[in-house]
């Protein structure tokens, strides 16, 4: 355990030690005390639509199976045969109604029993309990408007009491509409040089880079020019438990600048201020994080994704491109493609900010550049909680305060011993 977690972390002041990024011990104790007890996102309902679907994913570095069972139920288990821990599943998804495992043969059905083991009469001499060793189930599974969350804590609270007041501003992502939202098309993966905590920060409430960061990019017209006009509307929102969102005022467009997609969007925007109600009118949340690694955007590009921890300087990106299930059907192809333009693995928004998450992150590795803490200053003292949106907000749109309340529960979880503690 790290000595003094408090003393990484000085949200009062604005200050964040650069040791959080870089240093191993660190980043195991992150391994157990977040990634091992919060809940994680594992996969939208509408990737295993069908019984025998399945889903192969990660909770932290524990590789997770998440299947639908010939019944229908969703279950997720550790991604482990029991024999000898080879990886009993090796396809990224499928639909099956058994799992083999490649080593010596260990056979579970979808519902995580342990169904055959070879020899088991000869070698096992008939003796082997086969009901104690199924496959080894997450404490706690449950889903929220198709988005499906899982924890290996089994004193975690729900997953509503975890996401608190933040359920509302995933609604304004994945509940606009009847029906939610489906993902269009695959997953896509790709490793960046940089820890885990940077991209989800980022997401968490820096608008501030956006117009100098991708200014080459804006300046193409592709993605819109909200993020350089002189609005004053928006604020950076934290509803609780490290949750943070990104809005803009409730008259600004962010969607891609696409015809066909515009008019979507003027089309539907009465049907989804009905639907989200009375908030709609004060803000329009259009980038967030959910505490601690679940990203999502509604701007030039649609998409959610998780930032999978790898070690201390490596992170495993998987982004989706998700759409309204109402939306018609050139809609939803439009918007894969300006997503994989914009937040691809070379989009041209993602590659700015891959670059500067791994310089953030290899500066760290000199003993002399980690004694200097970071600055996250910006809009100290000048934000408040707001009983309308039900959120700590900015009085600017810009600010720094989601960065200090993403690092404050960041520090709060290293060091609590129970939930309880919290």
């Amino acid at each position: 355990m790290v000595a003094d977690v408090s003393s990484l972390v000085d949200g009062e002041r604005g200050l964040v030690s650069r040791r959080i990024f870089i240093e191993q011990d660190i980043y195991q104790q992150e391994l157990e005390q977040i990634f091992a007890r919060c809940w994680l996102f594992l996969c939208h309902e509408s990737q295993i639509p069908k019984p025998g679907d399945f889903f192969s994913t990660y909770m932290g570095e524990d590789p997770v199976l998440v299947m639908r069972d010939s019944g229908g139920k969703i279950n997720a288990f550790l991604n482990i045969c029991r024999h000898r821990g080879n990886r009993l599943c090796r396809a990224d998804s499928g639909n099956a109604s058994s799992f083999s495992c490649a080593y010596h043969g260990w056979t579970y059905g979808n519902d995580g029993r342990l169904m055959a083991v070879p020899n088991e009469r000869d070698a096992y001499y008939g003796e082997l309990d086969q009901s104690q060793w199924n496959l080894v189930p997450v404490a706690q599974l449950d889903s929220y408007k198709g988005l499906i969350f899982a924890t290996f804590d089994p004193d975690a609270p729900s997953l509503l009491d975890y996401l608190g007041e933040m359920a509302w501003y995933l609604d304004c992502f994945f509940d606009r509409r009847q029906g939610g939202v489906e993902v269009v098309g695959g997953v896509q993966k790709w490793t960046i040089p940089a820890n885990w905590k940077l991209p989800a920060e980022n997401f968490a409430g820096d608008a501030y880079h956006t117009a100098w960061s991708h200014l080459s990019a804006i300046r193409t017209g592709f993605a819109g020019d909200f993020r350089v006009n002189a609005s004053t509307q928006g604020a950076v929102l934290s509803p609780g438990n490290g949750h943070c969102i990104i809005a803009l005022g409730p008259e600004d467009v962010a969607a891609p600048p696409e015809p066909d997609i515009l008019e979507y969007e003027k089309q539907v925007r009465a049907e989804v201020q009905q639907r989200l109600g009375e908030r709609t009118s004060r803000v329009n949340p259009i980038v967030g994080t959910m505490f601690p690694n679940f990203s999502m955007l509604r701007a030039a590009s649609y998409t959610f994704r998780v930032w999978h921890p790898k070690g201390p300087e490596k992170t495993e990106v998987w982004a989706w491109v998700f759409a309204d299930k109402a939306a018609p059907d050139h809609i939803k192809q439009q918007l894969r493609l300006a997503s994989i333009r914009g937040f691809g693995p070379s989009g041209t928004f993602e590659q700015d900010d891959m670059d500067n998450w791994q310089e953030c992150t290899q500066t760290c590795r000199g003993v002399v550049s980690r004694k200097f803490e970071l600055n996250m200053q910006m809009g100290l003292g000048h934000e408040s909680y707001d009983e309308e949106l039900k959120a700590w907000t900015s009085d600017f749109r810009l600010s720094e305060a989601n960065h200090r309340r993403f690092y404050g529960r960041w520090a709060q979880v290293m060091g609590a011993d129970t939930w309880q503690g919290l």
